[in-house]
């Protein structure tokens, strides 16, 4: 890889003129906001990604330049069940096509399937990949089927204080009525 194919400090022009693509593995420590999203991540935690780029036939006099990025990778994430540890598949396949300014990406983004992004000397692929896989995290991430039983003694145990009542009628082996607490103290306050 040469100097100007630096995934940090990517000149997209000389990366698509050579045409060459790149395939990487990055540990994912090194995804700091996305190691962050992560629960205890292995050390071998990696994503393997491909960028490749070309250039194509665009509306000024010179080729627009357009950017491929795929990638995956296992994210160890907390499942919103259980609480356990949950690897989730993270999937990229992306296409992106540069532009000059910003104002331009602002005008021509409605009509453009692709995503736009303006051109830059030094572009940061790594950059948009942990953007990429930040926004492919599930929103609540869970298990299909979660290894142990979800504990739910929390909320019961809670209440239970609040519904103890010595003047209840409350039959053995029933339910406590959680507004009964609420009865009692207005019944005080009064």
């Amino acid at each position: 890889m040469s100097k100007s194919h630096h995934p940090n400090r990517l000149n997209m022009q000389a990366f698509a003129h050579e045409g060459v693509p790149i395939a990487e593995t990055t540990p994912l420590q090194n995804m700091e906001r996305l190691a962050y999203e992560a629960q205890a991540p292995s050390p071998d935690s990696a994503i393997s990604w491909k960028a490749s780029a070309e250039l194509r036939p665009g509306g000024q006099a010179e080729d627009d330049v357009w950017l491929h990025l795929t990638a995956s990778a296992l994210v160890p994430l907390t499942c919103q069940r259980c609480m356990g540890t949950v690897d989730m598949p993270l999937e990229v396949n992306q296409w992106y096509r540069f532009v000059a300014t910003e104002a331009i990406a602002m005008a021509q983004d409605d009509d453009s399937e692709e995503d736009l992004l303006v051109m830059e000397p030094q572009f940061d692929l790594l950059a948009v990949l942990e953007d990429e896989l930040l926004m492919a995290l599930p929103l609540v991430p869970m298990h299909g089927e979660c290894p142990t039983p979800p504990v739910m003694q929390v909320g019961e145990e809670a209440l239970a204080p609040l519904a103890r009542n010595d003047g209840d009628d409350q039959r053995p082996g029933e339910k406590p009525n959680p507004f009964a607490a609420l009865a009692q103290l207005k019944t005080k306050n009064d």
